[in-house]
């Protein structure tokens, strides 16, 4: 993801001394909220806004165990039915498996057909719905051609042979999406990238800056908005996140440009704006973002849904956000572990309730210390 260099701080300085605070206006439909991080220091003590009387200390997530060190870029995280983990590295194409228990990592297989590059390499995973009986896995592949959506098996410990379902989604040095998700309809979710081509993002006919709605056999699931094109919505720059609440909805997590990162509530057809606008632009026809960030604070990847929250891993800024979701409208943001831990990658929900974070340290753009990357576990407060 590139970034302009001396991206001013504006946003966050007309607000600075908030944690997670919003526009006037922060209760009207399709009202945009501007996400500030919390002040490092403090001059007097603040009212608490997340309902604790004064004095009481603030609800905070906390790390608990280090699940796994020595990673290389881990990217995808899904989990079995049984309670183990699927993890992907995106520059080595492994396949890890995490034993739940005891947390023992092992190679299970490599997706040869990565070509590492850049954003570019082994990206997502997902677990089949009904994995107990088909075994069924899903990846999200950066080839030398293109980018594209492999099914392969997971059975007597070993990785099938993947196959392809869905190809010819642009690639690029950057920009090329990569999450999978499966809703509650049972259909697999894909966030594409435009690879750094704007027009892509607008194109309806490409499958580059998009999210995609597809079946377990890559056609066009049935409903999508469209006709017959794998396309759930459009307007996209690149989505790191994909994350569906209790409601069925689903949330997306996006890199912005020079200005603001963005959080979206999807709806099937919606444009969301790139490159007409980037974060808020207010504008008839275009979808707006519930929640902007300075790009400095953020760049959002993985997103996790978990009891009424959103967690959002952020990149560059090198923290993990918790924004709350009371109706149709997120809201106040707060961020944690700033720079503790360097560049959050992946956030997923484990079946205990806690969070797994993976790092994201050896990418090129971090600064690695002894034991990166790691996955972090999280008791979220």
């Amino acid at each position: 993801m590139t970034r302009a260099a001396g991206t001013a701080l504006a946003v966050a300085v007309t607000v600075l001394g908030l944690a997670g605070c919003t526009t006037d206006d922060s209760s009207a439909p399709g009202t945009t909220l501007t996400a500030t991080p919390a002040p490092t220091e403090t001059t007097a003590p603040t009212a608490p806004t997340d309902g604790t009387a004064p004095g009481e200390p603030t609800r905070a997530p906390r790390v608990v165990a280090t699940i796994a060190t020595d990673l290389a870029v881990p990217w995808g995280l899904g989990f079995l039915p049984d309670g183990d983990a699927i993890v992907t590295e995106r520059d080595t194409r492994r396949v890890l498996l995490i034993h739940g228990p005891d947390h023992r990592v092992r190679e299970i297989g490599t997706i040869d057909a990565a070509a590492p590059q850049g954003e570019a390499g082994l990206l997502g995973v997902a677990v089949s719905p009904d994995f107990e009986t088909d075994h069924q896995l899903f990846f999200y592949v950066s080839t030398a051609e293109d980018n594209r959506i492999v099914r392969t098996t997971y059975d007597a410990g070993r990785l099938g042979e993947p196959t392809v379902i869905l190809d010819d989604i642009p690639n690029g040095f950057i920009h090329d999406g990569g999450r999978l998700a499966f809703g509650p309809d049972g259909y697999l979710y894909a966030s594409t990238g435009e690879t750094g081509d704007d027009s892509l993002s607008q194109d309806k006919a490409s499958l580059g800056g998009k999210i995609l709605r597809i079946t377990t056999d890559g056609d066009p699931a049935p409903g999508n908005p469209f006709g017959d094109s794998p396309v759930w919505s459009y307007g996209h720059r690149n989505v790191q996140g994909l994350a569906f609440d209790d409601r069925g909805r689903l949330w997306a997590s996006e890199f912005g440009h020079n200005d603001f990162d963005e959080l979206n509530l999807i709806e099937p057809g919606d444009d969301y704006g790139w490159p007409i606008v980037e974060g808020r632009g207010g504008r008839a026809g275009l979808t707006d973002p519930q929640v902007v960030w300075d790009v400095a604070v953020a760049s959002p990847s993985g997103l996790a849904w978990r009891d009424g929250e959103l967690w959002l891993a952020s990149l560059r800024g090198a923290r993990l956000w918790r924004i709350d979701v009371t109706g149709n409208l997120a809201t106040d943001p707060k961020d944690f572990f700033v720079g503790e831990y360097g560049r959050m990658r992946t956030v997923a929900v484990a079946p205990d309730g806690r969070l797994w974070v993976t790092t994201s340290n050896q990418d090129g753009r971090g600064a690695p210390v002894e034991g990166d990357d790691r996955i972090l576990l999280v008791d979220p407060g």
